[in-house]
């Protein structure tokens, strides 16, 4: 086995969120700063003024309608739309897509359906579990390879993307398409609501009024290939996926350590992995959900790895500009580094009163270089499970 067959290169993404449909939506948003919370449509939900970060209505994706006999809502229809996006990004031929392994990390799959058939109806037609988005995206693509559902909650993207490098790396896959979907849930956000971690005005990571995370809505997607496999075809690599790492606090079911501990860890043992040093580093994309004791302790463990460098190291605060997407929250950030690296630049983040605790540069307004080749993106969630993967430039013209 030659090095290119355990390096693993990033060759398509696509992308559905509030931003719009495609990559090029979403890296011309966030540097427009990011979209803005609008009213859940949901009247007969009783959701009263309740707002996320929706995917516009002209770019909800119309199918599939269904999945055999179970009816589909607006989360495996995200899926499905950026997993093309991806693939025809990737210039995969129909018959490699059959030998196409998915692996997603999905949190509340299909339940806005059954929501609002429950809200109709009085009843579910049929239970579907969290698995059948992922089941969707690799019927409607034509995959007959293994089929992986990730449930990590809020991190799930990042233990996907990570599981996928590992097919890779261990022969098991030359190639692998990697997502998360998400669609509004009254379940979701009425449980972030009884925790009383979420914000009734938007999503203010690192700011000293933040009162809790906001959602958002909609679907990333990337193709993951092993270097050689990827030279054989003459594909575009747009980065490399250079390693990634797992942890878990073990402390509490819905709070982090407080300690940060375990995401110090976690972050130090991605870039050893990925054969890197902390000052490698151009830019990170934290978990930060504007959550209070989150951005606290994330700023203090970003301060443990890269010291005073925090002063000066950019932070892309993507859920300020996109909400929190749940189990896609990390893929989209994956997407986001990508088209930094490709850009060469990092996204200037809405404007914040930035909390003093929170000592991590949070650069507003104008982009900002990307001075160093490589990329950390933070995934964390309930039940103390956390995620960080590295990306660097590795790209080339087709």
């Amino acid at each position: 086995m030659t090095d290119d067959d355990t390096r693993v290169v990033i060759t398509g993404i696509g992308a559905v969120s509030c931003l719009g449909t495609g990559a090029d939506a979403l890296w011309k948003g966030l540097l427009a700063g990011g979209g803005e919370p609008v009213p859940v449509p949901e009247p007969h939900l009783n959701m009263g003024a309740t707002k996320m970060y929706l995917v516009p209505e002209a770019d909800l994706p119309a199918e599939p309608t269904a999945f055999a006999h179970v009816r589909l809502g607006d989360g495996p229809r995200f899926g499905v739309a950026a997993a093309r996006q991806a693939i025809a990004d990737a210039g995969l031929s129909a018959d490699a897509v059959r030998d196409l392994p998915v692996v997603m990390g999905v949190e509340m799959g299909n339940a806005s359906r059954q929501e609002q058939e429950r809200a109709a109806h009085g009843r579910i037609g049929r239970w579907t579990p969290l698995t059948v988005t992922s089941a969707v995206v690799g019927a409607a693509i034509g995959s007959r390879a293994g089929n992986v559902s990730v449930g990590n909650a809020c991190s799930a993207g990042g233990y996907a993307l990570t599981i996928a490098l590992d097919m890779i790396r261990g022969g098991e896959a030359e190639a692998v398409l990697v997502g998360g979907a998400e669609a509004f849930t009254r379940v979701g956000m009425g449980g972030f609501d009884r925790l009383g971690a979420a914000d009734p005005l938007r999503c203010r990571p690192f700011d000293r009024g933040r009162r809790g995370t906001m959602f958002g809505d909609g679907a990333a997607m990337v193709v993951l290939e092993s270097a050689a496999h990827a030279a054989r075809r003459g594909a575009r690599t747009y980065a490399e996926l250079a390693g990634g790492a797992w942890s878990c606090d073990a402390h509490h079911p819905t709070a982090p350590d407080p300690s940060g501990a375990q995401i110090t860890r976690c972050m130090g043992e991605a870039l050893a992995e990925s054969g890197l040093r902390p000052e490698d580093v151009g830019c990170i994309l934290p978990h930060g959900t504007g959550t209070p004791l989150n951005d606290v302790v994330e700023s203090g463990a970003l301060r443990a790895v890269f010291g005073d460098a925090c002063d000066r190291l950019p932070l892309l605060s993507l859920k300020a500009m996109i909400g929190h997407t749940a189990g896609a929250a990390a893929v989209f950030a994956c997407v986001a580094g990508v088209l930094s690296l490709q850009h060469g630049q990092v996204p200037g983040n809405p404007p914040i009163d930035q909390d003093p605790e929170c000592a991590v540069w949070v650069p507003q307004g104008e982009p900002v270089p990307l001075e160093r080749p490589a990329v950390l993106v933070n995934a964390y969630a309930f039940g103390g499970n956390n995620a960080s993967f590295v990306l660097t430039r590795g790209g080339n013209d087709r």
